[in-house]
């Protein structure tokens, strides 16, 4: 909404321009009237929409076309004054003023008009006869008032209308020869339909109805004004309300209703509360709202999904972003996160690529969030208000221990060492899976949890492009690195070797070695020293043999194992080598799994 209001009074001269403004702020007629006012500024706190108002007048004898020019384009509504007792004045109307105001505007962003009837005191008859076919000839009407600056009738109501057009325009709304509501409008208020229906059936119940009454306007409605609302739509439109609540086509219709009926600010009011500016744009301020970060954000989002199979088919994801303007996920989604066998993605992928995304992008998360309506369906200032912002990295190394949900994982190789097995296996894909992956549909990303010491923690790993010569911080900013060669390759280890010595021997990031493919027969290495006599001599892990070309169940250790390295860095070399520990963290996330999977059935079970 605007800060504030600038009006301008034209019109022919003696119309009383400058008395309505004098009548206004002395709230008595003047017994003698300059041939100018002043400019004057009403404080916020005086006005009905608490914004400040600028009141501007006219005056042909003392003012050049210039000076009126520049006015023009200052002014964010422009009442034009004529006296209901000269028709010459109402003739001037369309003759002059209408078009000399339109060819100093941008036809983009024509200023509201207010027709002022001034000197209503002088007649017994309206002049609303010969005011009406020129409102309807001319949309940037926006309404007419009769006043009188003498005996102080309608003033103001005139500066409140006058205010009223800029601050809940009719123009970004309603179509007036259409008489309906224009397709951007019916876009916005779609989406606030769909945010608003949290059981996502369709329609508006009566909880659903007072939740959005609080949100917009801060009381509820009684349940007897529930049903004159209803009642109202039933007698208009016979599919207004549909199994006692409002449907989408009743919900546009009472809208239509308040613009008709000249109560524009109650749709402005609750476009505004959902995040919509002037132009029906959501604004920037609510997208993304100010989040200092100095580490890593993750999501305390529970869930914002509401299905009864815990899985979402591409139908639901299509429903699910009908609030967005855009597809936020594409079809790489399926194999960066868990799905389930029809290929739909589980409650945990869900949850798995809302933290993806907060942690790649925590800007485009609130933006996403914005959209879904976060802030209002939890009642939170902001959709800020869902994350988590972690200390330091630093921090967590000192202090041997970490705050963190969600660990890196960059995952290098040559090209055809098994890197996107890897990662695909990671999401419970074996080798047969992963062929029928189609070439467009790949991800370089996977995400899911795994549990440390009885902790659910996200592991993700990402891909990184064989490109020796260079690689960018991020492709070496994570918390750990898997090394992967192919066993059956006698030229794959050597790039690993590289790697390793160039850019990873001095770091504190954890490095582990993995022998890909090792259902294949392993080949002697084309390099200085064996995978096993390098790590050796570098103090890593002995290599870990991986393959997902099998047909019983992957094994998920490894995984565990690279969180945990994660998770405790500073141990990586020491502790970690013992046995016992990786034995430790596996029961851990074994009972974890179990009670996870127990949960899982009673969800599914109570839904």
């Amino acid at each position: 909404m605007r800060k504030d209001v600038r009006i301008l009074l034209v019109g022919e001269p003696k119309v009383g321009k400058t008395s309505l403004i004098m009548s206004l702020v002395s709230e008595e007629f003047p017994d003698e009237v300059p041939l100018r006012a002043e400019e004057i500024t009403i404080p916020a706190d005086v006005t009905p929409e608490r914004v400040p108002t600028h009141i501007v007048d006219y005056s042909e004898a003392e003012q050049s076309d210039e000076q009126l020019f520049q006015e023009i384009s200052k002014a964010n509504v422009i009442c034009i004054v004529y006296s209901v007792n000269n028709k010459k004045s109402i003739e001037k109307v369309t003759s002059h003023w209408i078009p000399l105001i339109n060819d100093r505007t941008d036809k983009d962003s024509r200023v509201p008009l207010i027709l002022v009837g001034n000197k209503s005191d002088l007649v017994e008859h309206s002049s609303m006869e010969t005011i009406l076919p020129i409102m309807n000839q001319y949309q940037d009407i926006e309404t007419c008032v009769e006043c009188s600056a003498k005996n102080l009738k309608n003033i103001s109501e005139l500066f409140y209308y006058a205010q009223k057009a800029v601050l809940h325009p009719t123009g970004p709304l309603y179509c007036p020869e259409e008489k309906e509501l224009k397709p951007s409008c019916i876009k916005a208020l779609t989406r606030i339909f769909k945010v608003s229906d949290l059981d996502n059936d369709g329609i508006l119940n009566d909880n659903e109805l007072n939740f959005f009454q609080r949100t917009c306007f801060n009381t509820p409605l009684a349940p007897q004004a529930l049903e004159d609302v209803k009642n109202v739509v039933r007698r208009n439109m016979t599919d207004g309300v549909k199994d006692n609540g409002l449907s989408l086509k009743g919900f546009l219709f009472l809208h239509t209703l308040f613009i008709q009926r000249g109560r524009h600010e109650t749709t402005w009011t609750v476009l505004r509360r959902f995040g919509y500016d002037d132009d029906l744009e959501l604004t920037q301020e609510y997208l993304f709202p100010f989040l200092k970060v100095d580490c890593c954000t993750h999501l305390s989002l529970c869930a914002m999904i509401q299905d009864r199979d815990c899985a979402l088919s591409p139908e639901e994801v299509k429903d699910l972003f009908k609030v967005f303007p855009y597809m936020p996920w594409g079809p790489d989604v399926n194999n960066t996160v868990c799905t389930n066998d029809q290929g739909w993605i589980t409650y945990q992928g869900y949850l798995s690529q809302w933290t993806l995304t907060t942690y790649l992008d925590v800007q485009r998360s609130l933006e996403y969030l914005g959209y879904l309506g976060y802030s209002i369906i939890y009642e939170q200032e902001s959709q800020a208000a869902a994350m988590t912002v972690t200390r330091n990295k630093r921090i967590d190394l000192q202090k041997k221990q970490t705050q963190r949900s969600v660990f890196r994982c960059n995952v290098l190789g040559a090209r055809g060492s098994g890197k996107s097995g890897f990662l695909q296996a990671f999401l419970g894909k074996d080798l047969q899976q992963q062929r029928r992956i189609r070439e467009d549909h790949k991800s370089l990303y996977a995400i899911s949890t795994t549990y440390v010491y009885g902790q659910e923690k996200y592991l993700l790993l990402h891909e990184v492009m064989p490109d020796f010569d260079f690689l960018s911080e991020a492709d070496l900013a994570c918390d750990v690195v898997c090394l992967v060669f192919d066993v059956n390759n006698p030229r794959s280890f050597e790039y690993c070797a590289k790697v390793y010595k160039q850019y990873f021997i001095d770091s504190k990031t954890p490095c582990v070695v993995i022998a890909a493919k090792s259902d294949l027969h392993e080949v002697r290495q084309h390099y200085s020293l064996t995978p096993q006599d390098f790590c050796r001599k570098h103090k890593l892990h002995p290599p870990q043999p991986f393959t997902c070309n099998t047909t019983e169940a992957l094994n998920k250790d490894i995984y565990t194992r690279l969180t945990t390295m994660a998770m405790y860095p500073h141990m990586a070399q020491a502790d970690l080598k013992n046995s016992t520990f990786w034995l430790r963290a596996s029961v851990g996330a074994t009972v974890c799994a179990v009670l996870g999977f127990a949960m899982y059935r009673a969800l599914l079970k109570q839904r």
